[in-house]
C-alpha cells in the first residue's frame, strides 16, 4: 500500500467510525498490508486483495467481549452512539455492525460459546474515491 492508499483507507475508518482517533500506517511485517491504531493500541488489520483485477481491502479487528455487550464496548471504544448491532436473518453466529443506517460490516463469533467476535469490513477501491 502505498501513502495515498494509507491516507485514504485512515479518512474511511474515520468516518466509518466516527473518530479521528484511528490511524493506518505500514504493517511492520508486511509493507503491503496495514495496521490500524485507536491512540497507542493496534486494533486491526488491513490486507490488500489484488484479485481478478479488483483492488480492494479487508479490515479485520479481534473484538474480545462477549454477545451481550458487544454493541456497547464498540459504542465506548469509540465513542460514538450511533454504532449498533443489528441481526443477521437466518444467522446466528454473527450480527451486522451499522453506523446509523449505514452498514459497515459483519462481526462474526470466533468460537461456538460467543466469547469473542471479528468485525470484518470490505472496502472497496470505489469507496475510497471520496477521500
Amino acid at each position: 500500500m502505498d501513502k495515498v492508499e494509507l491516507r485514504k483507507l485512515q479518512a474511511f475508518l474515520r468516518r466509518a467510525f466516527g473518530t479521528e482517533g484511528i490511524k493506518v500506517t505500514p504493517a511492520k511485517r508486511n509493507p503491503d498490508d496495514a495496521e490500524v491504531h485507536f491512540g497507542e493500541r493496534v486494533i486491526g488489520s488491513i490486507v490488500v486483495d489484488d484479485e481478478d483485477g479488483d483492488r480492494s481491502f479487508a479490515f479485520a479487528m479481534k473484538i474480545p467481549v462477549e454477545r451481550p455487550v458487544l454493541q456497547d464496548y464498540l459504542r465506548r471504544l469509540f465513542e460514538n452512539e450511533k454504532l449498533k448491532i443489528i441481526p443477521r436473518p437466518r444467522k446466528t453466529d454473527s450480527v451486522e455492525l451499522n453506523s446509523g443506517d449505514d452498514f459497515l460490516g459483519v462481526i462474526s463469533a470466533d468460537d461456538p460459546k460467543g466469547k469473542s467476535f471479528t468485525l470484518q469490513i470490505a472496502i472497496l477501491d470505489f469507496d475510497l474515491e471520496e477521500f
